[in-house]
């Protein structure tokens, strides 16, 4: 890569949609058989959950924005975490859980993709946490996060 090109984007980087869908299935399998995540989903997790899943991860990993254009974008996302009550322990395991499905799914493991992944689980994972108490105060309208190889600013509405 030549020193002006831009770095690729997260999604290129992951190795595309295929990879993001693997990862999404080796995440949702774990899930099934998790103790404390399982409850979240009654009955397993859909084909469909899993696909809307693997679009959100696209468009935020930096490719097409399928989510957004067929899915409702940010406030469709917010609707599936309202009034889940998700706990802190709840968001530690899907964090881990995650984690070791990019590992499961063959995610590149060079530290700076890892270190952006696990930013986008953290700060999506808590602010599922917040969104999903009930009467929790959320912006009910904001944009679907494109991340990056850095941080984040913090969102003002």
């Amino acid at each position: 890569m030549m020193a002006d090109a831009a770095p690729p984007t997260l999604f290129v980087w992951a190795g595309g949609e295929s990879a993001l869908e693997r990862m999404i299935d080796c995440f949702y399998d774990r899930v099934e058989r998790d103790d404390l995540l399982a409850p979240l989903f009654p009955g397993g997790v859909s084909t469909d959950h899993r696909r809307h899943v693997t679009l959100w991860w696209t468009e935020v990993f930096g490719g097409p924005p399928r989510y957004s254009e067929s899915l409702g974008g940010y406030q469709r996302m917010l609707s599936h975490h309202r009034g889940l009550a998700i706990t802190i322990d709840q968001r530690r395991r899907f964090v881990s859980l995650m984690s070791i499905a990019a590992d499961d799914a063959g995610l590149p493991d060079d530290p700076e993709f890892r270190s952006a992944l696990l930013a986008y689980l953290e700060w999506g994972t808590r602010l599922a946490l917040h969104n999903s108490q009930p009467d929790s105060e959320v912006a009910a309208h904001a944009p679907v996060p494109h991340w990056g190889w850095g941080e984040a600013p913090p969102y003002q509405p």
